[in-house]
């Protein structure tokens, strides 16, 4: 293939195709359906996803991890009593439930730059397989910052760390959450970033960091993302389409003319 400036774009096998990607490449055809490999992939990745949604939420094990870490953990759940709520309702997913506002506002809460936030979301299997080594490597990068306790909320929604940042006096909150599982990433956690958090707000105030899991976005990669946008969020004052991640941006030397 040559394209209009004259170049020729290398030709690739299929083979070489599917090395650089976990789509679906060329699966071929037998008759008008799929091959049995192909179908039996498709299947096995689907159950897969189907797991990793319904699976528990290790909040025991996180927490005991982070405490030997140094790490204040509370431990919070939404109105989302049960997993099939959870999925019927996402509107529980988003408020805490009573005995969990009750103790967030009767801690005597320190003003806090960050608090961060560890949920389950529609992939508890990506939380507990990614949360403690995406904390461990990201608080390092937040010196300087107060930060508050880490809190570990079941049955959560992106929007549960609005109402737990705005009771525990946070300017900003740091969400590590379980994303929806994809047929080539059952375990991929996201990363939300929002500055004054408070109930009532929307996904235009955020910034995401998607996709951090063995073939996504590295520890290092996330920590390196979600620490600039985090620090620049709260030195600008913004966050969501007003904050661009510039993280990966270097100075290029102009030479003279």
């Amino acid at each position: 293939m040559t394209d209009p400036a004259g170049i020729t774009a290398p030709r690739r096998s299929i083979a070489e195709l599917r090395a650089l990607t976990p789509a679906r490449v060329g699966l071929g055809r037998s008759g008008a359906s799929l091959p049995t490999r192909a179908l039996l992939d498709f299947t096995l990745d689907h159950a897969r996803a189907r797991d990793a949604v319904h699976s528990a939420f290790d909040v025991e094990p996180i927490a005991t991890a982070l405490v030997a870490l140094g790490y204040e953990t509370l431990a919070v759940a939404s109105q989302a009593l049960a997993r099939a709520d959870y999925l019927k309702r996402p509107d529980l997913g988003r408020k805490l439930d009573a005995e969990s506002q009750a103790m967030l506002a009767a801690r005597d809460a320190v003003p806090c730059d960050i608090v961060l936030v560890i949920g389950d979301g529609l992939s508890p299997a990506a939380v507990n397989a990614h949360a403690v080594g995406v904390v461990e490597t990201l608080l390092p990068k937040l010196a300087g910052l107060r930060i508050g306790p880490v809190v570990i909320g079941s049955g959560a929604r992106v929007a549960l760390a609005d109402e737990v940042g705005a009771l525990l006096q946070a300017r900003m909150t740091v969400l590590l959450i379980g994303e929806r599982p994809g047929l080539s990433a059952p375990h991929s956690l996201g990363a939300y970033i929002t500055l004054d958090p408070k109930p009532g707000l929307t996904d235009e105030s955020r910034n995401c960091v998607s996709n951090i899991q063995s073939a996504g976005l590295s520890y290092a990669e996330a920590a390196v993302k979600i620490a600039w946008l985090a620090r620049e969020g709260l030195s600008r004052g913004v966050t969501g389409v007003a904050l661009k991640d510039e993280s990966g941006l270097r100075s290029v030397a102009i030479a003279p003319t």
